[in-house]
């Protein structure tokens, strides 16, 4: 094998190696995220991950799976394509603590008339979460968005509820995450990418 093929061939080992390393699952707090998923038959990229605590308590990992990466939080929000939020729990979580920090979330970013004109909506959200009950320690809570269908609650891969039409709808349960007043600041951060 000559000098300039040995070159050749390492230089693009360590191409291939710089290029998976951007593929590796991210880990935190001992969950895994994929880099990709699919959601409504279109590929997402994970755009960031972060801790949501609660007090001194670590409640829940969340991951932010979008079509085009961003670190500005209304880009995000605004998209209308696919998008996903995962959930992994680290902790168990009674079903009326769940769905009063979402409404929480809710109501500090967005308006009255905005919480009027979903509504039925949020209704239908409260519902499935009712309907999951605890959230164990261990769980995968999906919240996944695709255009015409919805959005659609999953627990460890199985669909919960009747899809949630409207992408306005995703969008107010993003700025949960993702708005002005999230849940938590490092968790925003973290699910930007930032």
């Amino acid at each position: 094998m000559t000098q300039w093929l040995r070159t050749q061939i390492v230089g693009l080992m360590g191409v291939g190696a710089a290029c998976s390393i951007g593929a590796q699952p991210i880990e935190v707090e001992g969950q895994k995220f994929e880099p990709t998923v699919q959601v409504g038959g279109q590929t997402l990229n994970l755009n960031g991950v972060g801790l949501r605590r609660r007090a001194i308590f670590k409640v829940y990992v969340a991951g932010l799976y979008v079509p085009q990466k961003s670190t500005d939080a209304a880009t995000l929000i605004g998209d209308k394509g696919a998008r996903r939020v995962s959930l992994r729990m680290l902790r168990d979580v009674d079903a009326g603590s769940f769905i009063d920090s979402f409404n929480d979330g809710l109501r500090n970013n967005l308006s009255e008339a905005q919480l009027a004109a979903l509504k039925p909506q949020t209704d239908a959200l409260t519902a499935t979460l009712k309907s999951i009950g605890e959230a164990k320690k261990g769980d995968s809570i999906n919240f996944d968005y695709t255009p015409g269908g919805g959005t659609r609650i999953s627990v460890n891969d199985q669909p919960r509820g009747d899809p949630i039409p409207g992408a306005d709808f995703f969008s107010a349960v993003l700025r949960i995450w993702l708005g002005d007043k999230p849940a938590d600041e490092s968790l925003k951060k973290g699910m930007l990418g930032a």
